[in-house]
């Protein structure tokens, strides 16, 4: 049954993800037939470590791949995607924070648009382990491949993937994740995300203690607590203790919406510049 075992991973009283229409999985699947285009969405998730979910649709449902390092414009460069379980479509426009329970963290709708089959019959390719395809995203533009390794990684066995962009106007040598970091959706950053929900809730028991992703988490409360105002003088996090809901309310509406402005002017800059670099570094490539 589709998304069975998105379902079985999840406890919906506790997560805000969707849990998805089977009558909307047979309707998508039933309209998106050959090479048309379709939904694609990347959400730069921040959980036990810091990973990128790279989501096609196809026959009602968004096929998905857990991208540790990000998709990369530099065709030289291949990036690592362990296929998961199908998730629904409407998973394609989430944006939040996971309280507890498998994935617990924070989700970001990092790049969302069209993908279209460079090959008429998408099973097939899967099948092959072979998927050519165009996007026309925010961040993500041009040719791209998906192409199965043989159980390289250990433990990836037909799980394991490479993430490839083909040489085109689009390829070039911007780190795309770093330049273009935030929210195609809020236009923030992880910390503007939690600050909109509850940082609260993790000021213990975070999904991450530890390395690199621990180090982000306690970085990103901080600030998080810090726009709704419950980081004492001399920064600690909740020596406040919590505030009323109205005075967080306030502190969200005069101290975050400076953050978002900032952020959504970023944001706007990565967008808009980002397709222009890549395009002019492989022009450059093609006149020395």
């Amino acid at each position: 049954m589709a998304l069975e075992k998105y379902r079985e991973k999840r406890n919906f009283k506790e997560s805000p993800e969707p849990a998805g229409d089977a009558k909307l999985v047979a309707e998508r699947a039933r309209k998106n037939k050959g090479a048309t285009p379709r939904f694609f969405c990347v959400q730069k998730h921040l959980a036990s470590h810091l990973h990128y979910d790279f989501r096609l649709e196809h026959d009602g449902v968004l096929l998905s791949w857990a991208v540790p390092k990000g998709p990369a414009l530099d065709p030289k460069t291949k990036r690592l995607a362990m296929m998961v379980e199908d998730h629904p479509v409407e998973y394609g426009t989430f944006e939040g924070v996971i309280p507890a329970g498998y994935g617990a963290g924070i989700v970001m709708l990092w790049d969302v648009g069209t993908w279209t089959p460079e090959v008429e019959d998408v099973d097939a390719a899967l099948k092959k382990g072979d998927l050519k395809f165009t996007l026309e995203g925010y961040k993500l533009k041009g040719s791209w491949v998906l192409v199965r390794t043989k159980g390289k990684w250990a433990g990836g066995g037909d799980r394991s993937w490479l993430l490839i962009k083909h040489r085109d106007d689009w390829a070039g040598d911007v780190d795309i994740a770093e330049f273009a970091p935030l929210s195609v959706k809020s236009k923030g950053d992880f910390a503007d995300i939690l600050a909109a929900d509850n940082p609260d809730i993790w000021i213990s028991n975070r999904p991450a203690s530890g390395g690199e992703a621990g180090a982000m988490f306690e970085r990103i409360i901080r600030r998080a607590l810090e726009m709704r105002g419950n980081v004492g003088s001399e920064g600690s996090v909740g020596s406040r203790g919590k505030r009323s809901q109205g005075a967080a309310r306030s502190a969200k509406g005069s101290k975050g919406s400076v953050t978002t402005k900032r952020a959504a002017t970023k944001r706007t800059t990565a967008t808009r510049s980002s397709g222009t670099r890549a395009t002019k570094t492989r022009r450059t490539a093609k006149n020395p």
